[in-house]
Order: C-alpha cells, then sequence, then structure tokens
C-alpha cells in the first residue's frame, strides 16, 4: 500500500478527528464515531478516497508496503 497523505494533511485530519470526537462527546450522540476515520487515515498515511481520485498530498518518494 503506498501512502498517499502528506505531513500537512496528517495534522489537518488529526486535529478534525479530535474535534469531531470531542463534539460528539459533548452533544451525546454516535456522530463522534465518525471522528475515528479521519485519525485512521492519519495514523495509516493512506486515504482510500485519494486513491480513487488520484490524489497524492505525500511529497516524498516511499516504497510499497
Amino acid at each position: 500500500m503506498k501512502t498517499n497523505v502528506g505531513k500537512v494533511d496528517i495534522w489537518i485530519r488529526i486535529i478534525l478527528g479530535v474535534i469531531i470526537i470531542a463534539l460528539g462527546i459533548y452533544y451525546q450522540n454516535w456522530w463522534g464515531v465518525v471522528g475515528v476515520l479521519p485519525l485512521l487515515t492519519a495514523f495509516i498515511r493512506w486515504c482510500p478516497l485519494y486513491l480513487l481520485f488520484g490524489i497524492t498530498t505525500c511529497k516524498e518518494k516511499t516504497k510499497d508496503a
């Protein structure tokens, strides 16, 4: 699996994920679970939607895993 999420994109995803989870906890609803998706894609550095549209924000060359 080739990484397609860059460093700035990772930080944006982490911040948004934490905010969504916090809002889900604050309002006591299940929408906070959606915040796990940006966190997951940030930590594995791979986004399936980016693959579908042929987008990459990763500037460094990486090997296939």
